[in-house]
């Protein structure tokens, strides 16, 4: 995984699927089964960010691959 500053405030990451992958599946763990000291507003933006991702993950599936399909 490779992160770096994109601009003030946001960061421009690259990794492998399956980097990220672990990364979204934890947070789905949380998201689901967060302990009750976890606060709401986390908990809220977490679900944000997860339903973002959705939308993006569904784009990009219907989009060409980089490699033409080949």
């Amino acid at each position: 995984m490779h992160l770096e500053w994109a601009r003030p405030g946001v960061l421009r990451a690259t990794a492998h699927a399956f980097e990220f992958a672990a990364l979204v599946a934890a947070a789905r763990f949380v998201a689901e089964s967060a302990p009750p000291d976890i606060p709401q507003e986390a908990l809220e933006q977490l679900r944000q960010v997860l339903h973002d991702y959705d939308a993006q993950a569904l784009r990009l599936h219907e989009a060409a691959p980089p490699d033409g399909g080949a």
